[in-house]
């Protein structure tokens, strides 16, 4: 029986000596595996946040980009639709824009002095926008990006009645809409 007693104790101690090294290797396994994942976790998280960010800014720059847009117009001679030359960098600007931001959309304001009728200045306001927006297409802004609208009289920049004045309101107003 002592001999059997021997025997059946060393068979348990090399088993329980043996089990480590096992557990030990799938351990290791396992934590290289979840060390690995755990990796490949973080790469597409920081992927994320980066285009995330790469997004925030490309709107903030959108966004900087209309502002300066907005802010131009194209002026007119009195009693005149004419598109001048003087104009065509800033009409090149609107339309690679709008051509780069196909969900952007132009409303087109034609404006005039305050001399003549209110009908024939809200003509003559659509006329010029209506010129603004033929000078557009042609350089291949999309007519669905277009709109054109007529304010007249109806909304002077300038409110002195002089020369000066009824230039400065003699234009057209580029209104863009990001959707």
């Amino acid at each position: 029986m002592n001999k059997l007693a021997i025997v059946l104790l060393t068979l348990f101690i090399s088993a329980c000596a043996s089990t480590p090294n096992s557990t030990t290797s799938a351990s290791a396994s396992n934590d290289a595996g979840a060390s690995t994942s755990a990796d490949a976790a973080a790469k597409t998280a920081s992927a994320e946040s980066d285009a995330v960010a790469a997004a925030a800014l490309e709107a903030q720059q959108t966004a900087a980009e209309v502002v300066v847009l907005k802010s131009e117009s194209v002026y007119f001679d009195f009693d005149q639709a004419i598109v001048k030359q003087a104009f065509s960098t800033e009409i090149q600007k609107q339309a690679d824009f709008l051509i780069a931001h196909a969900n952007d959309t132009v409303t087109l304001a034609g404006n005039c002095d305050e001399r003549g009728s209110s009908e024939y200045n809200l003509g003559l306001g659509n006329e010029r926008a209506r010129s603004v927006a033929k000078s557009l297409a042609l350089l291949g802004v999309a007519a669905n990006q277009i709109k054109v609208v007529s304010f007249g009289e109806e909304m002077p920049r300038l409110t002195c009645h002089e020369e000066k004045c009824w230039a400065g309101n003699r234009r057209v107003d580029f209104m863009h809409e990001l959707n």
